[in-house]
């Protein structure tokens, strides 16, 4: 079978399938990536993003399915396709023990790209990301921002129409992550297209578009405001005197989705097929225990960190607040 690629899509795969013995860490995946867009897989490790992306650069054949990109018929065009794509791989894969000018030099001499445009290409870069300054700085020696935006100039060396980024903000600090999401939007508004994996919430709401990923299937698939929009649970927020004991009550009970407390607030999502979940949660704890009634209960506006827990039941390991 052949992918006949729309003019509005840089990607298109179907029935992407990739076993490793019994085990399918990627099964029957549809995917259609959008032109100049930001597109995000969400969901935790493990859950097939990795492998997905080796898959669409051609560094990983499939068990079964079909696969275009730019036009190309991966993996049999892979190395065709090597030239038009920028690669950022999870971990830092650059030389230590070369500075970053040479990391840059080296990438540009695998490219086949000549030495004048090379360094003309270089010193844009290193200006564009701030790394001017550490040039002749080992890339072993440099802090993980600074490790990152050299990996992304890497990657952007050949001036690819596609940018595979796996995880690229999953070892830096809060700002550089911030810094580096700007400087993907600048990207994206040159037309560069952006496949990124992430497991942060505020990056996927960051993308024009994210799948949502568990276990190897695609759960969800849209926009992250269409997402938050259409989501098929209530969310509930509660005060009370004892948080803990409430919420234990609450994830034993049918038709609770969720329980995560939130600093003094509890953050609970009911199915919708309960249609008043405020008066039916009241209703719940005066049969459980009257001194657990809450002093303050709302419905709330819905985040992506409810969407993808109502999609994989589980909520995503960069958490940071209080799970029990």
């Amino acid at each position: 079978m052949t992918l006949s690629l729309d003019s509005s899509s840089v990607i298109q795969a179907h029935n992407l399938t990739k076993r490793f013995g019994d085990f399918a860490a990627v099964e029957r995946l549809n995917l259609s990536v959008p032109k100049g867009h930001i597109y995000g897989f969400l969901g935790p490790n493990g859950c097939g993003k990795s492998t997905t992306i080796r898959m669409l650069t051609g560094l990983l054949t499939p068990s079964e399915g079909h696969i275009n990109v730019m036009g190309l018929s991966i993996p049999k065009q892979a190395e065709t396709l090597r030239h038009h794509i920028g690669y950022m791989t999870q971990k830092f894969s650059l030389y230590g023990d070369l500075s970053v000018k040479e990391n840059l030099q080296f990438i540009g001499h695998i490219y086949g790209i000549n030495a004048k445009q090379c360094k003309k290409r270089i010193d844009q870069l290193q200006s564009t990301y701030k790394l001017s300054q550490y040039q002749h700085q080992l890339a072993g020696t440099l802090s993980g921002g600074q490790r990152q935006r050299l990996a992304l100039a890497c990657a952007c060396l050949n001036q690819p129409s596609i940018l595979f980024l796996d995880e690229p903000t999953s070892a830096v600090d809060p700002q550089n992550r911030r810094d580096f999401w700007e400087q993907l939007f600048d990207l994206s508004e040159q037309g560069t297209s952006i496949l990124v994996t992430t497991h942060y919430m505020d990056e996927a709401e960051r993308c024009h578009k994210i799948a949502i990923m568990d276990k190897g299937h695609i759960r969800a698939d849209d926009t992250p405001k269409s997402l938050m929009d259409n989501i098929n649970v209530h969310a509930i927020e509660i005060t009370t005197t004892d948080l803990r004991q409430l919420k234990h009550i609450l994830i034993a009970t049918q038709n609770i989705i969720s329980a995560a407390q939130l600093g003094h607030r509890l953050r609970v999502l009911v199915s919708k097929q309960i249609s008043d979940p405020v008066s039916w949660i009241l209703h719940q704890c005066q049969q459980q225990n009257r001194q657990l009634m809450p002093q303050d209960i709302r419905l709330v506006s819905a985040n992506l960190e409810d969407v993808f827990v109502s999609h994989t039941g589980q909520v995503p390991a960069s958490h940071s607040r209080q799970e029990g």
